[in-house]
């Protein structure tokens, strides 16, 4: 019990791809290589995999969804409820989420946060006369940009954003406006008007980005909150990650380069574009080659 990896779920959608990489939503769960589904393998170790603590506040559902996403249109204008607003809802929780861009096109942008001060009527109008998105802040964005999308806070990935995302096991997404877009039959994408108005977070930010230094060869924080704690590693020379005081499970997602990985002994090679989840038993991660990639893990 070193580390596992999954075969991802992709699914074509109307706006690009997403690629679910580590997903234990129910009908939506990855498989480990040899077959098993990520609640399963909760099922069967428990706290030895996601730690005595997670276990005891998730049960045997996993509590984080990874995705990769690539855009090739703009995503609708979102929001997502917390976990009060959702269980009031008849939802089992929540979505707080983060967002870290792997690569993105010259003109490419997203929507993160309100810009502006609005209330909910002046919110229903923006929205009924197509003017949402000008309430909202947006950001033209590169590789290594992040940002933190609590939940009730708006948001929209533009089109030309390839970008990972680690968020709670939830699936729940509220469709605020959509640019008046039809399906494949013809018909307007539905809209979750009522829902996101009880959803919305109406607080104002100077500023919605991660803002951080990006350094080589040692770990920087990206996010820390009550869902998943996430760290970037950007590495060139062989490192040591001790996880022996962690009582959490690991993930680690590839974003550039190739390495070798050695936890507790065993060895493998892990790539960009991949995922490895690494049991709450591990006791360290030995790091060798040219690899880039988020560690994330959850503190309850």
């Amino acid at each position: 019990m070193k580390f596992y990896q999954f075969t991802p779920l992709v699914k074509t959608l109307i706006w690009g791809t997403e690629s679910w990489q580590l997903s234990g939503v129910q009908d939506n769960e990855t498989l480990t290589k040899d077959g098993e589904s990520l609640n399963a393998l909760v099922r069967k170790l428990k706290d030895q995999l996601v730690g005595a603590a997670n276990y005891r506040r998730f049960g045997d559902e996993f509590p984080l969804l990874i995705k990769f996403i690539d855009a090739h249109q703009n995503l609708s204008i979102q929001v997502h409820p917390d976990d009060e607003t959702a269980h009031r809802q008849g939802k089992p929780r929540g979505k707080t989420e983060m967002w870290y861009v792997m690569d993105s096109a010259p003109d490419a942008m997203l929507y993160n946060g309100l810009r502006q001060q609005i209330t909910p009527e002046e919110y229903q109008e923006m929205v009924a006369n197509d003017t949402i998105c000008d309430a909202l802040a947006q950001y033209q964005v590169k590789a290594g940009d992040c940002f933190f999308i609590p939940a009730g806070r708006i948001h929209a990935i533009g089109a030309g954003c390839y970008l990972a995302e680690i968020q709670q096991t939830s699936d729940v997404t509220y469709r605020i406006y959509d640019y008046k877009r039809r399906d494949k039959d013809g018909n307007l994408r539905q809209l979750h008007t009522k829902e996101a108005a009880e959803s919305i977070d109406y607080h104002v930010l100077p500023d919605y980005r991660t803002n951080y230094t990006a350094r080589k060869d040692e770990s920087q924080l990206l996010v820390a909150c009550p869902y998943f704690n996430t760290a970037v590693y950007d590495l060139t020379e062989p490192m040591c990650i001790d996880y022996s005081d962690l009582d959490s499970f690991v993930v680690l997602i590839g974003l550039k380069g190739t390495g070798t990985l050695t936890v507790d002994g065993e060895e493998c090679i892990f790539r960009e574009g991949e995922s490895m989840l690494i049991p709450a038993t591990a006791q360290e991660v030995r790091t060798s080659g040219t690899i880039k990639f988020l560690e994330t893990y959850v503190l309850s």
